[in-house]
């Protein structure tokens, strides 16, 4: 979804137009709800024709498949001894027992749902990070989420 109606936020080759009441009027056409389910909100830039048109190739389905089978197994190994398959598996409280947080990340969880006004879906989202949890897997890195001298 573009935060903007023009799709023009951010870019750097074009202006964006837009007025903060016509911002909030395109935002509002979705819901808080709804826009807490989504897990990770990036800005992706406009791709530029050079690249568009480049013939070199992207990595095939099959290496990413196998990356992906790779980081679904690390996971089944870490998570099988406390009865779980996968991450989303994991309760408040599993997350609360596994994902703790130290002073400073306490502090800035706090100001967070303070001043963002986040929801309690969203302190397990951010607990739960999958982002966190998957990423470093996928990207074959083998960091333990669980070890905290691997945080």
């Amino acid at each position: 979804m573009n935060p903007h109606p023009c799709g023009f936020f951010g870019d750097p080759l074009h202006e964006c137009s837009c007025t903060p009441p016509l911002i909030q009027r395109y935002l509002a056409r979705i819901s808080g709800p709804l826009l807490d389910r989504i897990d990770l909100h990036i800005q992706v830039p406009a791709v530029r024709y050079k690249e568009l048109a480049q013939e070199e190739a992207g990595e095939d389905s099959a290496g990413i498949r196998g990356r992906i089978l790779a980081a679904r197994e690390e996971q089944f190994r870490r998570l099988a001894p406390f009865g779980l398959d996968c991450n989303a598996q994991m309760t408040p409280r599993t997350l609360r027992r596994f994902c703790k947080l130290d002073a400073e990340s306490e502090k800035q969880m706090e100001n967070a749902i303070t001043k963002l006004g986040l929801s309690a879906r969203a302190y397990d989202r951010i607990l739960k990070g999958r982002v966190v949890l998957v990423a470093p897997a996928l990207a074959g890195w083998g960091a333990d989420p669980f070890d905290p001298g691997q945080r």
